[in-house]
């Protein structure tokens, strides 16, 4: 357990979700090797899945800026399978990997970057992920037939929008034609607690 935590990124959310999305993850991890995750902040969920998942080897990264404080929780943790993170820009693909995985997996990252971001999730995960048996992760909130799910998170994207007009919950019909459109196909849409969803894409 790591106690601590660089703060600059903490998320008292992140605490709350961790265990009930790794109850979801692991049977669906149980044969994967290893998982990129994009996004990391803090590395809270990282902390969290690796101990419990030891056959897998899980990949933090993030943008340049917020690579130090994740670093620093990351060498805290002192784990076999949680390796030093990535700095990966979705905006800069000669920041991606060129390293293959099984998995990817990203929480809380569709609503807070644009569009042409979330476009550039699925283009790296169509270049990193192997072609047969991988699987795309996404955990967050979403709109079905242009609504939201609940009053509250029609009120948290008024303070998304307030905060960055190009953020925004997004539709899910528009990302599963994004995620169909690199040949994955939604293998379950798991709901969640707190008005999320934790969507699963598979090819």
């Amino acid at each position: 357990m790591l106690t601590e935590y660089n703060t600059v990124n903490f998320s008292p959310s992140c605490e709350r979700n961790k265990q009930v999305i790794l109850e979801q993850l692991s049977p669906l991890l149980a044969k994967h090797s290893n998982i990129l995750e994009i996004g990391s902040l803090s590395g809270q969920h990282a902390g969290h899945f690796a101990p419990a998942l030891t056959h897998l080897i899980w990949q933090c990264s993030d943008i340049a800026f917020n690579i130090t404080g994740l670093n620093h929780n990351i060498k805290q943790l002192a784990l076999a399978n949680l390796p030093a993170p990535l700095t990966i820009d979705l905006a800069q693909p000669n920041s991606w990997p060129e390293q293959n995985y099984d998995a990817m997996f990203s929480a809380n990252t569709l609503h807070i970057v644009a569009w042409p971001l979330v476009e550039k999730l699925f283009q790296l995960a169509d270049d990193s992920l192997s072609k047969h048996q991988s699987r795309i992760f996404i955990y967050g909130p979403f709109k079905y037939g242009g609504e939201y799910t609940s009053a509250s998170n029609a009120d948290f994207q008024l303070w998304l929008k307030d905060r960055d007009p190009l953020s925004g919950i997004r539709d899910f019909e528009a990302v599963n034609e994004l995620a169909q459109r690199y040949g994955f196909t939604l293998e379950q849409d798991i709901t969640m607690p707190a008005n999320n969803q934790l969507l699963v894409w598979r090819r």
